[in-house]
This record gives structure tokens, C-alpha cells and sequence, in this order.
């Protein structure tokens, strides 16, 4: 190292990582000081309840919107919305860490505006199939599905990389195999609604969109194609 030279220990994070955490932390300050009692007086102990009513995302929206053949603008944002609000603090806790760790990763590779394309696909696609599911009744919220989208991208990182080792590409789905693995044997277990569903459908749109928004953009999907 020469002298004078200071290196960061720590890689920074991409700012986009940052824009996309930042509310999610911000949410849960305000909520969290409020329940404190800290600020917003009485009042403040619902907003969080009231937060999860106001952003969160209820399966019967999309099928009111199907049935009465219209777009409510309320209801379309939360398919958006959803992803920021958290049932507790250890919630958003661990959906925070996750997007910070996986868009970390990702965003060494694809651009800013890519890292939150594949953020929020997997946050849409995953609160339409999960409204989509029959007999589901429970608000979906928190930014799991985001952290999903962005599995998506890191496992087509991994894809792509091991294609150009001409190693076993299959070796880049161990994670979410091992994700959806264990959504399954807690689901056998304990029961509960099928969010795997959701996960998955987050997961194949975060590694789906990767092929268009990724290094190498349509023309490099063009190029699979072909060779195929």
C-alpha cells in the first residue's frame, strides 16, 4: 500500500441499494418511535396497523379490479407498496439485510436502474401471483419479494458465469432450491398460505428480466436464442 493511501475495508454499496433500504428503514423509524410513544403521541401506536391498511396488499384487489373491469389507482399501488411496510421491526430487519447483501452483489454487476428493475419485478410479479392464488385472504407485505427478484438476478450472475467456465449451470439454482426447499418443509409443518408461490414467481421474474436488463442487454438474449 503506499503511503498516505487510504482503501476503504469495506466496498461501498451502490447507491441505488441505498435508495431502495432507505425507506424501508425509514418506515420502521417513524414507526417504531411512534409505538415508543416518542412521537405522534397516543395516536401513533396504530400507525403501524394503519400503515399495513393503507400499503399493504390485499389478494382480493386484483380479482375486484378483474370483476368490475376497472383500474382503481389505489389498488395498483399497492402491488408497489406493499414492499415497504413490515409487520415488526425484526421483519424489516431481516428484508433489509437481504436486499442490501443480494443488490450488493448484483448492482457490481448491472447497472443502477437494473438492480431496482429487478427489485420491483419481483415485487409485482410476486403480488399478482400471490392474489392469483385461490382461497388466500391474508395482506401480503414487506420486501421479501424484492429480495427475491434480486436472487433472480444473482442466480442468472452465477448462470452466465458458470456457462463461461462451460461448468454445470444447474449449480446456479442451489440457493433458491435451498430457499424454496425450506419454504416448503415449514409449510408442511407449521401450514400457513403457499407465499412460496410468490417467491418463486419474484424469483423467475427477477432471473427472467435479467436476460433483457443485465451485461449485454436483448442483443445478448438474441445471441442465446440463436445458438440455440
Amino acid at each position: 500500500m503506499r503511503p498516505g493511501h487510504d482503501e476503504n475495508p469495506i466496498n461501498p454499496l451502490p447507491p441505488v441499494v441505498w435508495l431502495l433500504v432507505l425507506p424501508i428503514a425509514a418506515v420502521e423509524f417513524v414507526l417504531n418511535f411512534g409505538a415508543l410513544g416518542l412521537v405522534g403521541g397516543a395516536e401513533a401506536l396504530a400507525w403501524r396497523s394503519e400503515a399495513i391498511q393503507r400499503f399493504a396488499l390485499s389478494p382480493a384487489m386484483l380479482d375486484q379490479m378483474i370483476a368490475e373491469g376497472r383500474f382503481d389507482p389505489d389498488y395498483a399501488m399497492r402491488f408497489v407498496t406493499y414492499a415497504f411496510v413490515h409487520a415488526n421491526l425484526t421483519h424489516a430487519l431481516f428484508a433489509g439485510v437481504f436486499v442490501l447483501a443480494l443488490g450488493k452483489f448484483v448492482g457490481e454487476v448491472f447497472r443502477g436502474w437494473a438492480v431496482a428493475a429487478v427489485f420491483f419485478a419481483g415485487v409485482v410479479a410476486g403480488g399478482l401471483a400471490y392474489s392469483l392464488v385461490p382461497g388466500i385472504r391474508a395482506g401480503l407485505f414487506g420486501a421479501y419479494l424484492g429480495a427475491y427478484g434480486l436472487i433472480g438476478a444473482f442466480t442468472f450472475i452465477l448462470w452466465a458465469r458458470l456457462g463461461a467456465q462451460h461448468a454445470n449451470r444447474a449449480q446456479a439454482f442451489t440457493l433458491i432450491a435451498f430457499l424454496m426447499g425450506i419454504q416448503l418443509v415449514f409449510g408442511m409443518v407449521f401450514g400457513g398460505t403457499p407465499d412460496w408461490i410468490a417467491d418463486l414467481a419474484g424469483f423467475g421474474a427477477g432471473f427472467g428480466l435479467s436476460f433483457v436488463v443485465g451485461p449485454g442487454g436483448p442483443s445478448h438474449l438474441l445471441r442465446l436464442i440463436r445458438q440455440r
